[in-house]
């Protein structure tokens, strides 16, 4: 480990704020740090990370936090980050990805249901992997499929966790949420739970109820006050709903299973997630690294604690400067709010007819006009994680130097997506 998030200079650090009191000093001061690295580079401001992690435990008040590595992406942050008190476990994104962290975190739940045999199979295999790894479920099908890799005779229990369904069904809206698990109505969960329990060759320890439409979803859009307005309703109608049909499956699952643990929310809900009895565990993972989607919350600001640098290659007009590459741009909905969002220096934009390129990227604004080749912009991604599929070494910053480099999942030769 080459940082704790429990030192002391940088939890001062965190409370000075940089990155909201002094914009200019805070991503200037990346640039100094990383003057040495080649671009494009990706940098993790330590300080920011600080401020971040001990604030999403500010906001749990006191219940564990499961990381979501699909968010990080970097083994020595999501150990790091487990070494802080009131964190507890990683949610992985893939079967292969958790049994892979298994080798160093003893408790890894899978957040989706999984078909790849060559996992199962690893699993199967793999005693400790066995006893830290949970895998989800949300149909018997699932069950079936693991059985015709390795039949239950033939192997140790496999450790199993139900998804339960989160999204709101409004006669108007339509479904609210994420098209997830099929499982919707408390009965149908014990229904199950009761397959689970009896199926040989599972143990049935824990439930998972993601509501993505409160905790992924902006509350305070920039420029559209209405639309905020309107989504705060539909989040706090959807969250009583959701709070009265979660502890009733909770309760009948209970009756059938000693429960480990019930994960539910994510980085936007966790302080109304952790108010529901029947929860005893929050996920988060975006709050952690804070991309642009998430400036947009009325209730919680994430610090910008990773941006990724390009440099300056070409001036296609003196009013202009063209960086190398740039486009990375962000799964989920297309649209504006998935492009990349350049912060320094400030107020540079895209051109309109270009974007955010493959191999280059025009930039436009009052300080294009400044830069010339050799000089580096920052951008921050719109999402969390998926930035560090772009590199193989991480920078790791505070203040304005450089405190060490770490090995990104692509680094250490692994893709999990």
């Amino acid at each position: 480990m080459v940082f704790s998030l429990d030192d002391a200079k940088l939890r001062d650090r965190a409370y000075a704020e940089p990155w909201r009191l002094n914009p200019d000093g805070y991503w200037g001061g990346m640039n100094d740090a990383t003057r040495e690295f080649s671009a494009p580079l990706v940098a993790i401001q330590l300080d920011a990370l600080t401020h971040n992690a001990h604030d999403l435990l500010r906001r749990a008040g006191g219940l564990p936090i499961r990381v979501a590595s699909k968010s990080i992406r970097v083994r020595e942050v999501l150990e790091t980050v487990l070494q802080l008190p009131g964190y507890r476990g990683v949610l992985a994104y893939s079967l292969a990805e958790a049994v892979w962290l298994s080798a160093t975190i003893d408790d890894v739940l899978v957040a989706y249901p999984t078909a790849d045999r060559a996992a199962i199979a690893a699993l199967a295999a793999d005693e400790r992997a066995a006893r830290r790894v949970t895998i989800m479920i949300d149909s018997v099908e699932q069950l079936d499929l693991i059985d015709s890799v390795v039949p239950a005779a033939g192997r140790q229990s496999i450790r199993v966790c139900l998804d339960f369904d989160s999204s709101w069904r409004h006669p108007l809206l339509g479904n609210v949420g994420v098209f997830r698990s099929p499982v919707h109505e408390p009965e149908e969960l014990r229904s199950l739970a009761e397959t689970v329990a009896a199926r040989p060759g599972f143990t049935l320890v824990a439930v998972m109820s993601y509501e993505a439409q409160i905790a992924g979803v902006q509350n305070a859009p920039k420029g559209n006050p209405l639309m905020g307005t309107a989504m705060r309703v539909i989040q706090a109608k959807s969250a009583d709903e959701l709070r009265e049909r979660r502890a009733r499956a909770i309760g009948l699952v209970r009756e059938i299973a000693g429960l480990e643990f019930v994960n539910g929310g994510g980085t936007g809900s966790v302080e109304r997630t952790v108010s529901e009895p029947a929860i005893t565990e929050v996920a988060a993972g975006s709050g952690l690294y804070g991309p642009h989607i998430f400036d947009h919350y009325q209730h919680f600001t994430p610090a910008p604690a990773v941006g990724y640098a390009l440099d300056v290659v070409r001036k296609a007009t003196p009013e202009t400067a063209t960086v190398f590459a740039g486009g990375w741009i962000a799964s989920g909905v297309a649209g504006p709010d998935r492009l990349p969002q350049p912060v320094w220096p400030r107020g540079l934009s895209f051109a309109g007819r270009e974007g955010a390129g493959e191999v280059q990227t025009p930039l436009l604004g009052a300080n294009a006009a400044t830069l010339g080749v050799g000089d580096r912009v920052w951008m921050r991604h719109a999402k969390s994680g998926e930035v560090m599929e772009h590199v193989a070494q991480v920078a790791l910053v505070s203040q304005d130097e450089k405190v060490g480099e770490v090995p990104t999942y692509r680094g250490e030769g692994k893709v999990f997506s």
